[in-house]
């Protein structure tokens, strides 16, 4: 059976990035493969149902996200903690800490956060989404995508501040 040389294409052109996605929001390269595969195969056999060829990026992300959380609700049920409303004001965090950071650091630290902050994260800092894309490959409306992002980056940046003790 010969491939397909637009599915091929399609490889090639998302691969990596949804790849990396997956490792953002697994912590674990065999999962990310898998969620990445996954993505994938569903394209293969519903991607002929998108309507807009130009939202086939978003439409690759969202799937990955939806199959990410179905992973997550089968291993637990997530237990929601009330946001701290309090926390107004962003950590400093000094420029030094910031240059000793590496990505194998980050990527730790994103992985302690919730997956409700940790995917806007990745999807706006690493792969250079818009919020409206993040908003809609997510299924969220947009001002949720912004809170998620500022709350998120204060988690981040408190992770920060207590990673950086000395080196």
């Amino acid at each position: 059976m010969a491939a397909d040389p637009e599915f091929e294409k399609l490889v090639n052109l998302y691969y990596r990035d949804l790849y990396r996605f997956g490792l953002s929001l697994t912590g674990n390269e065999a999962d990310a493969c898998d969620l990445t595969q996954e993505t994938f195969y569903t394209w293969a056999t519903k991607g002929h149902q998108l309507k807009n060829p130009e939202k086939v990026k978003t439409w690759l992300f969202t799937t990955l996200h939806r199959r990410f959380l179905q992973i997550c609700r089968r291993r637990e049920r997530f237990v929601h903690e009330p946001l701290d409303e309090t926390a107004d004001d962003l950590p400093h965090v000094s420029i030094d800490v910031v240059h000793r950071i590496d990505a194998r650091t980050m990527l730790n630290l994103l992985g302690q956060i919730d997956v409700t902050y940790r995917a806007p994260l990745i999807l706006y800092y690493l792969e250079d989404l818009s919020y409206q894309e993040i908003a809609q490959a997510l299924e969220i409306p947009l001002g949720t995508v912004q809170s998620r992002i500022a709350r998120g980056k204060i988690r981040l940046f408190r992770l920060l501040t207590e990673a950086s003790g000395p080196l």
